[in-house]
């Protein structure tokens, strides 16, 4: 295992979809990429308007160059999940109005994590 990809078996785990965001928000401000893949699938898919990453590789790779070059996140604003069964689609606001929106799977051990997440959507300009 590279210094890199470190072992995350020991990090809090989303135990409800709803914590995804709190984790995805302290493991960002703490600058922990691995933590950050730890929160997706291994097949996951990250989209910031187009996709920028598929599967873990890509996303360590993503998350790595974005926490290089920013160091703040606000907190954003978390939306209920609407759920069905093994699923639930969550969303964040953020404090610029933007929104981010994911598709979350309950996983074997009762644990969530995100399959797909659009990470920005701006609102639309009224008028």
């Amino acid at each position: 295992m590279s210094e890199t990809q470190r072992d995350v078996t020991q990090m809090e785990v989303a135990r409800e979809p709803e914590d995804l965001a709190r984790l995805f928000h302290e493991r960002a401000n703490a600058g922990d990429a691995e933590g950050l893949v730890a929160l997706y699938e291994p097949q996951a898919v990250v989209a910031a308007g187009d996709i920028v990453a598929t599967g873990h590789d890509e996303i360590r790779r993503f998350y790595t160059d974005l926490l290089a070059r920013k160091s703040d996140f606000p907190e954003p604003e978390t939306l209920p999940a609407i759920r069905n069964g093994d699923l639930a689609l969550t969303f964040a606001r953020l404090p610029n109005g933007a929104l981010s929106v994911e598709s979350a799977r309950r996983q074997s051990d009762g644990t969530w994590r995100w399959a797909i997440d659009q990470l920005k959507l701006k609102p639309v300009a009224k008028g």
